[in-house]
């Protein structure tokens, strides 16, 4: 009985699979062919259906024979009905789908496009690029794992980042290029960069979620402003959707760093924005009094949740003609670090740095950023249509550092018996950072062949750092027990720049067709007025009593009577100065069509003339100065079809970069732990840049890009540890041209999609070589000692042999999974640049990994959490050599072959929120 009755089941289950069968297939884009992910697909009359996946396709199992009428609908698209038939095996079906349109009454014909942030669009305008580009979709920045647009830069092959005291990524170096050598645009504007010394702008200063896309362009055409040799950084803000769109989102999280320490940090309300000597007058005397306590007092305590809110309103009008956007970004962010960092010297004759103390650092942050963004566009007809793009960026950065400095040179260390000299020091610094830029645009068409386009930029970079206190206790160890004694000094720094620039664009470009060939022929340029004012002032203060003791006299530092030293401060230094800039630019350029070639090439002219004037020089030879030159900026890309989905690209450009404003002001500076001076005879650097690429696209959203990249750049400007016999014997960080560099290098990038599986990966190998002068130390026949310099040969500054990314990605459109695990590897590279033979900083290799996970709950709303840096990863600076005499100080577990100079842990950190879409 049970064998006929298992016979019957075995028999029910042959004839259902026998009598079912399959119906798959894809959904594309009928006229890009570009395929659609998360379009419907159902079977009517039945319970039956499916979702398309990352690369389009989708499948339905289990379907009984017969004919059935399937529907397929996607948002912005056409809903289509089709009968298919399935007998007992696969049906396969590939669907295209057509866009709604309308037309307006002045027979302005508005097309409901595509998502434009889709990764489809990404990779089309990859495709179409006059120059080799790489893009991070609007949908790839909203399920990645970053909330800057730093951090999300370094997705992009061939770059990497360089990070701030927190952890977060902050600049961008591009094929190995240093910060400096790249430039960056908003909506393909310049701007202007808030930093106190030098032109590149901190990324960390840009909420990701604001941006469309984000292009970095590595080749430059005419039209392209000349100043980047590494490559450009464009962020492409959002767009006026094509009907109401609300879009918003809130999250809050937390930093593992402060589940097992606590969040110190001070009062910055109560800071005065100004000096005494701003605030009265150059001739007015401080007083200690007009000095709030609220930077030297301190608690520490668990900071509350981070905060990260989103919105953004879309719509367009007026039968389409007219689309606005505005967008609003704020993130509360509580981040810190834990540092050790080691002193280190080149004593007498040794080739290797001996050890001189141990600085062990608790950093606290808090980053409050805002971000605004809108923009109106109206078309007038179809021949005339006019932009206004408004941005507002904002960062706040408040920050309290706690050091404890261990002195291992002092007569009274003995490792043995627990005794060392100390000092213990507090630094209470808020910075505040913005960037706002307005930019008025025009396109414009006469006759369909002749093309004009302008724009109209006023762009405003300031930074303020307003009371910058810095307090500083003496203290002992003794038996192993650490005490603090004596209070030392003091000192209250305010700083203050801002950076205005007005600029014009102005493009015309012709179009022409012979042959079935098409030729556009355009000209144009820009001016640019920049104009730059810096100003610092600094304070001193000794205890009135010089044998003000803790535990007796005061417990906060805010207890301590003082007595200031210079009540006008010190007013006069190299970081008081005015600066302006005029850059002219002019170009030609062609790009020539046919079936199988595309030709782009041109000439650049650039004009530039900077100036300089110290406020005070103090007997500087040089308190004004002036740069002036003009670059002749030839350029060549050109691209082949082998095959209807393979290219061939090659391309020649010469570019250059400017020096920073500091870096020719002949002042100096004294920093914390080294004075910095500069150079007025700095030359701008030129380079010849060579690049030859690969491509194949087998589908719209995957594809395979292999390149070579070739640089030789003369005068490029490095910054080294130096002696100026002149001044004592005085050790400067400076800049300067060393000689001529070179940089070549291979990238490989390559994206994949599978139904619910993507994968990302690229990587970049990268070679550079320059050769300086470096000191060793000798001593005569006579005993005495003496410098002398020798060459070495070295990569670039903030070069790594070898980045990498590897992302993987899941998407269940069916259920509403969406995930991401994100891996990025850097390889070691220079972190500073020392003046003593083998005696270079250098970065270890590390590797960062990220998550995020989503969860769709239905059409409108959504769950997501983003996890950072999951195998906490520290920063590893080490010199590549070893002296003896460290053994007694420290032992680094991880080389016994290197130095260890500084280490820092920042833990992992979480954000959990939703999002909501309408």
């Amino acid at each position: 009985m049970i064998h006929k009755i298992t016979l019957v089941v075995l028999f029910i289950f042959l004839s259902f699979q026998v009598f079912a069968g399959t119906i798959k297939g894809q959904v594309k884009d009928v006229k890009t062919g570009e395929p659609l992910i998360g379009a419907t697909i159902l079977i009517k009359n039945t319970k039956l259906g499916a979702a398309t996946g990352l690369d389009g396709s989708f499948q339905i199992k289990n379907i009984p024979s017969g004919e059935y009428q399937i529907q397929v609908s996607y948002i912005s698209y056409k809903t289509l009905n089709i009968k298919v038939k399935v007998e007992n095996k696969e049906a396969i079906v590939n669907i295209a789908l057509e866009e709604n349109s309308q037309e307006t009454l002045n027979e302005v014909v508005v097309t409901a496009s595509a998502d434009k942030s889709s990764e489809n669009i990404a990779r089309q305008i990859e495709r179409n690029a006059n120059q080799l580009m790489n893009i991070v979709s609007g949908k790839a920045i909203e399920i990645s794992p970053d909330l800057t647009v730093a951090n999300l830069i370094q997705r992009v092959s061939g770059v990497s980042i360089e990070r701030n005291s927190n952890g977060d990524g902050q600049y961008a170096i591009l094929r190995g290029m240093d910060k400096r050598y790249n430039y960056t645009l908003v909506n393909g504007i310049k701007i202007p960069s808030p930093d106190n010394k030098y032109r590149y702008v901190p990324l960390d200063i840009f909420p990701s979620e604001l941006l469309g896309r984000l292009e970095v362009t590595k080749t430059l055409t005419p039209d392209l402003e000349g100043d980047a040799i590494g490559g450009v950084v464009n962020m492409v803000m959002k767009d006026a959707p094509n009907q109401l769109e609300i879009r918003a989102n809130l999250a809050s999280g937390y930093s593992e760093l402060f589940i097992n320490r606590g969040f110190t940090n001070f009062n910055r309300n109560q800071i005065n924005s100004l000096s005494p000597y701003e605030m009265n007058g150059s001739s007015y005397g401080a007083t200690v009094n007009d000095f709030p306590k609220a930077t030297a007092t301190t608690q520490t305590k668990s900071p509350l949740p981070n905060l990260v809110g989103g919105l953004s309103i879309g719509n367009r009008f007026l039968q389409n003609r007219l689309g606005v956007i505005l967008a609003a970004s704020y993130q509360n962010i509580y981040r810190g670090s834990n540092s050790s960092f080691f002193s280190s010297t080149v004593y007498d004759t040794e080739k290797t740095s001996r050890i001189t103390s141990l600085l062990e650092r608790q950093y606290s942050d808090q980053q409050a950023r805002l971000g605004l963004h809108s923009k109106v566009d109206f078309r007038l007809n179809k021949n005339n249509k006019i932009q206004w793009y408004n941005a507002y960026m904002n960062l706040a950065n408040s920050q309290l550092r706690d050091t404890k400095s261990t002195e291992f040179s002092s007569g009274g260390y003995d490792l043995a018996k627990g005794n060392a000299g100390l000092s213990f020091s507090t630094r209470s610094r808020l910075t505040q950072q913005q960037i706002i830029n307005s930019t008025l645009q025009g396109n414009h068409s006469f006759l369909e062949k002749l093309k004009l386009n302008w724009s109209a930029v006023y762009s405003i970079a300031t930074n303020k750092i307003p009371d910058n206190t810095s307090v500083s206790v003496l203290g002992k160890r003794e038996n192993f027990i650490e005490t603090k004694t004596f209070a030392s000094s003091m000192s209250r720094r305010w700083e203050h720049n801002s950076d205005q620039d007005y600029a014009a664009y102005l493009n015309l470009a012709y179009l022409t067709s012979f042959d079935d060939n098409t030729l556009e022929m355009s000209m144009g340029g820009l001016y640019r007025d920049k104009s730059r004012e810096n100003f610092y002032n600094n304070y001193q203060f000794q205890p009135k009593n010089a044998f003000t003791q803790f535990g007796k006299d005061f417990t906060n530092n805010s207890d301590i009577n003082w007595v200031l030293n210079n009540p006008r401060g010190s007013v006069a230094s190299a970081l008081t100065y005015d600066a302006t800039e005029q850059v002219a630019a002019e170009y030609l350029m062609a790009k020539l069509q046919t079936k199988k070639w595309q030709a782009i090439g041109g000439l650049r002219l650039e004009q530039t003339n900077q100036d300089y004037e110290m406020l005070f020089p103090l007997g500087e030879l040089r308190p004004t100065g002036r740069q002036k030159y003009t670059d002749f900026l030839p350029s060549l890309n050109l691209k082949y079809q082998l095959k209807t989905t393979q290219f061939l690209r090659t391309s020649y450009f010469r570019s250059l970069n400017r020096p920073g404003f500091f870096e020719i002001v002949p002042g100096k500076v004294v920093n914390e732990e080294f004075q910095e001076r500069g150079n007025p005879d700095l030359k701008r650097a030129i380079a010849d840049n060579f690049d030859i690429r690969y491509e194949v696209f087998p589908n719209p959203t995957d594809q395979l890009m292999l390149g070579l990249f070739y640089k030789y750049i003369k005068d490029p400007i490095e910054y080294a540890l130096s002696v100026d016999a002149t001044r004592g014997q005085d050790v400067f960080y400076s800049p300067g041209n060393y000689g001529n560099a070179t940089n070549y290098g291979l990238e490989l990038d390559f994206i994949k999609y599978f139904q619910r599986i993507g994968i990302k990966a690229n990587y970049t190998y990268t070679n550079s070589s320059i050769t300086t002068q470096k000191i060793i130390r000798e001593r005569d026949v006579n005993g005495n000692l003496f410098s002398k310099n020798v060459l070495q040969t070295r990569p670039l500054y903030g070069q790594s042999a070898h980045v990498g990314n590897l992302t993987l990605l899941y998407k269940d459109t069916k259920s509403g999974w969406d995930a991401q695990l994100a891996a990025s590897y850097t390889g070691e590279r220079i972190n500073t640049v020392s003046q003593f033979l083998d005696n270079d900083l250098w970065q270890e290799a590390f590797i960062q990994m990220d998550a995020s996970l989503e969860k769709s709950l239905n059409t409108k709303w959504t769950i997501f959490v983003k996890a950072n840096n999951l195998l906490d990863t520290p920063l590893r600076v080490i010199i590549k050599n070893t002296n003896p005499v460290n053994k007694d100080i420290y032992q680094d577990v991880n080389s016994k072959s290197n130095t260890l100079i500084r280490q820092d842990f920042y833990k992992r950190s979480f954000v959990v929120g939703v999002r909501f879409k309408m």
